[in-house]
């Protein structure tokens, strides 16, 4: 119940204070124009969404004792709309964006589906005997995820964003649809897994399988508030011709998805067992900047990737214009095993699932 508010300088990096923001006991944080113009704090101030002004000097400044009546108004008026235009509450669309692209702190995937989803709760300590059927195994991952999202440690300060599995996003976390209650609630940026599993492997690969019914599921997606889409497919073999198949699908879902206003994460995994897995990485790296190339400047998109063998090697995939973030998939590893490589790839943040959830118990 002690919440408090924050006065700040304008920070040299934009939006730094994004995590501060974002934590519960955090009303609101304010910015002092600390001796800039009023130019200057305005144009500052509107490079930092959801901050708003504080200003002392900046706010009066222009206004004299020798002013009439009627140029004192027009002083102090013109005072007022700039710094409330700077001040200006953004979208929850330009708010996520800015979370995502810039905020230090990781995504939890809390996407397993139903061919995964009796793996996930046996590891959460729920054997197969403990329920029977679908519906009921959907309801105790659904009780698994809510006993996640709504722990008081679940916050947007360190969570960026969770994805979610389709039939989570139709539920609700305490009578709020889960979308809803992520952003609202926790300032969590919500995605949605859309793909519908994989075909068998072909060239190497395991293309994603036909979603004839997807635009009506990423209509349904923006109506529940998801700000953006997750699609998996799988690398198995450094086949280039299958690689290539696999960018090829990716962008074309990512095309469809941008189209409805949501931001895609193209997730085509390198399996972690692969013999050849640095190849793998080699050649999907130079099929995916390929890729982002065709790509218009208004089109921008994510990349959900395994930990690269090499260090660092998706660096040139990170300093294109069209990509807003790359995320790490921890793909088997244990999660001393996924922050340790994820460390040693700079400006990769994580997207765990089983990593991110290991040692969670039902029983706890």
């Amino acid at each position: 119940e002690q919440r408090v508010m924050f006065k700040l300088t304008l920070p040299t990096q934009s939006n730094l204070y994004l995590p501060l923001m974002s934590h519960p006991n955090t009303i609101r944080v304010v910015a002092l124009s600390g001796g800039y113009t009023r130019a200057e704090s305005c144009k500052y101030l509107s490079q930092n969404v959801a901050m708003i002004a504080s200003f002392s000097r900046a706010f009066s400044e222009g206004m004299s004792a020798k002013q009439s009546d009627e140029e004192f108004t027009k002083t102090m008026d013109e005072s007022c709309e700039a710094i409330y235009q700077a001040s200006r509450k953004p979208s929850d669309k330009v708010y996520q964006l800015a979370k995502v692209a810039c905020q230090n702190g990781f995504l939890s995937a809390l996407d397993q589906s139903g061919g995964s989803t009796p793996k996930a709760l046996k590891l959460y300590g729920i054997e197969e005997s403990e329920y029977s059927g679908e519906a009921e195994m959907f309801d105790k991952v659904h009780e698994m995820r809510t006993r996640i999202i709504v722990n008081s440690k679940f916050t947007g300060e360190r969570t960026v964003g969770a994805i979610l599995f389709e039939r989570t996003m139709d539920r609700e976390i305490c009578g709020k649809p889960t979308a809803r209650y992520l952003w609202e609630e926790k300032k969590v940026v919500p995605f949605l897994k859309i793909d519908k599993g994989l075909l068998d492997e072909k060239d190497g690969v395991q293309m994603m399988k036909d979603m004839p019914e997807l635009d009506t599921l990423l209509d349904r997606a923006v109506a529940a508030g998801i700000f953006g889409t997750k699609e998996r497919s799988v690398i198995k073999k450094a086949d280039r011709a299958g690689i290539q198949a696999i960018v090829d699908q990716q962008f074309a879902i990512g095309r469809q998805v941008l189209a409805k206003g949501l931001v895609p994460m193209l997730e085509p995994e390198v399996d972690i067992k692969a013999t050849d897995k640095d190849a793998c990485e080699k050649l999907l790296l130079d099929a995916l900047m390929q890729g982002l190339r065709k790509l218009a400047p208004e089109q921008r998109v994510m990349f959900k990737l395994t930990l690269p063998t090499q260090s660092n090697l998706y660096l040139p995939l990170m300093s294109h214009p069209n990509t807003i973030r790359v995320v790490a998939l921890s793909g088997g590893y244990t999660r001393a095993e996924s922050c340790k490589y994820l460390s040693q790839n700079v400006a990769m943040i994580a997207s765990f699932s089983r990593a991110f959830s290991e040692g969670m118990i039902a029983k706890q």
